[in-house]
């Protein structure tokens, strides 16, 4: 049975998002196949009920999406593939409804313990969850709320020295030279700069540090079940919006042992923000993440990977380690493009080849690798489970695909405040406490108060976390995203 309601919310919303982040890079391609591709290495062999996969495959895109109709036909090889995947003639722009949305495996009861933690708070009651508590959703936050303005008043304590750089402005590197000349910015975004604090590798070679972007939503279930199947975890970078829409499904994630991090409360670009927008972007997000699980992460990724020492800074000093994806030059990274199949701008062909040019250079690094992909979309999630993730599986040599933090070598309890003993991994403040923000117990909504809000949420007051009910906030939550994120722009 295909989710009908949730087609005819979410195609608009993935019109405007998928438009948004390819106006974000510069150059328009930044996967290695914007680059000279390297040659892969030979094919291993393949089991029969995993055939290898070849050829070129024509993608039409919506007229509605993109203002190209036909995307150009891009040739690949996997050496595997998921014998129910869907056809890639099936995942174009728009389809959103490409198989059904798996219901939740688990319902956790309040009080529950996640064992694979050191000490770990009970799970929180997700029915005290209070949608109108919180900000709009996929809007940025207002910062004149009682809960921002401690924040900031925290950051302030911290003595983290933030630079005195000035925002930049939308439309990417052309429209920020002088902010792109600058050598003290570090601007991933133009050029690729890291600090030593960025993650943006795994240490070992041949380790795939497995991530994706912009969830919980609808067909993340759809996800976590093949990585079940498959004894995979990854790392989740959640969006504060999506996690006061899908708590239940959040939980679900956490509770089979996958990393959730923090991607800001409605997927801004960081640098254009001031910094008091910027913390509550962060504060709010780590706020609903605690209310949800009891522990605050201590990860984030910033959307489009738009950071700058400014933005280290605040980061640093909200106790949050920016993760980003593997860069080999100023224009190649290990990019995927899955989020754009669904508004148009890429094909599945196209993404399939950006993951085998992905792969072929992973093999030439001395170290591991991470790579960006993505969950808000069917579509994204359907290439994953049936093209992108059977293929690693199924190379040689033999590739190790975790989490993040398993992939620097450190345990799941160090992605967490609560959890963490600082002694594998330390607060990023230098000789600070973990930062504990003012927003109650763990997992205490009652603590947060209101959000200055303004009623936009007052249509949806306590969260419904039952099978049957999962979808109940998805409405007003892609509405929201048609309306928010054209907003920023």
């Amino acid at each position: 049975m295909r989710f009908a309601l949730l087609s005819a919310l979410a195609v608009p919303a993935a019109v405007v998002a998928s438009q948004v982040h390819q106006a974000r890079q510069d150059p328009p391609s930044s996967s290695p196949a914007a680059s000279s591709p390297v040659p892969l290495p030979s094919s291993g062999s393949v089991s029969a009920s995993a055939p290898s996969v070849s050829g070129t495959v024509p993608v039409s895109g919506s007229s509605v999406a993109a203002p190209i109709t036909t995307l150009p036909s891009v040739s690949f090889s996997l050496q595997a593939t998921n014998p129910t995947a869907i056809p890639l003639s099936e995942i174009t722009a728009g389809t959103l409804t490409t198989s059904p949305t798996l219901p939740l495996s688990t319902v956790f009861a309040p009080g529950a313990t996640p064992t694979f933690l050191t000490n770990p708070p009970p799970l929180p009651d997700l029915s005290k969850l209070v949608v109108s508590n919180y900000p709009p959703l996929d809007k940025p936050p207002p910062t004149d709320s009682p809960e921002v303005q401690q924040w900031i008043q925290e950051v302030a304590n911290t003595g983290v020295q933030i630079p005195d750089i000035s925002p930049t402005v939308l439309g990417g590197c052309p429209a920020n030279l002088d902010a792109v000349s600058d050598p003290n910015r570090c601007w991933w975004t133009c050029g690729g700069c890291t600090r030593d604090t960025d993650i943006v590798t795994c240490p070992d070679k041949l380790t795939w540090g497995l991530t994706h972007d912009d969830g919980p939503a609808p067909y993340t279930s759809n996800l976590l079940q093949y990585l079940d199947s498959a004894n995979l975890k990854t790392t989740f970078f959640v969006v504060g919006s999506r996690v006061i829409s899908y708590p239940a499904l959040l939980q679900e994630e956490f509770m089979a042992q996958h990393q959730i991090a923090v991607h800001t409360w409605s997927h801004p670009q960081m640098t254009t923000l001031s910094n008091e927008e910027a913390i509550a972007e962060l504060g709010w997000t780590k706020k609903v993440i605690k209310d949800v699980l009891g522990v605050t992460p201590q990860y984030w990724r910033p959307p489009y990977g738009d950071i700058d020492d400014r933005i280290r800074a605040i980061s640093k000093a909200m106790d949050l380690t920016p993760i980003m994806w593997t860069r080999i030059s100023p224009t190649a990274t290990f990019d995927t493009d899955d989020f754009n199949v669904a508004g148009g701008l890429s094909s599945a062909s196209q993404v399939l080849s950006n993951w085998q040019n992905i792969l072929g250079n992973a093999t030439m690094l001395d170290t591991g690798f991470i790579v960006l992909e993505h969950d808000l979309f069917a579509q994204s999630v359907d290439l994953a489970t049936g093209y992108i993730l059977p293929d690693a599986l199924a190379f040689e040599p033999k590739l190790k695909i975790e989490p993040v933090i398993s992939c620097l070598n450190k345990p799941m309890s160090d992605a967490y405040i609560e959890t963490n003993d600082n002694k594998t991994n330390p607060p990023v403040v230098s000789g600070s406490q973990p930062v504990s923000f003012s927003s109650g117990q763990p997992g205490s909504a009652e603590a947060t108060g209101g959000a200055s809000n303004n009623g936009n949420n007052s249509g949806a007051t306590t969260i419904i976390n039952s099978p049957a009910n999962l979808f109940a906030v998805a409405s007003s939550a892609f509405l929201a995203v048609v309306a928010g994120v054209s907003m920023l722009f």
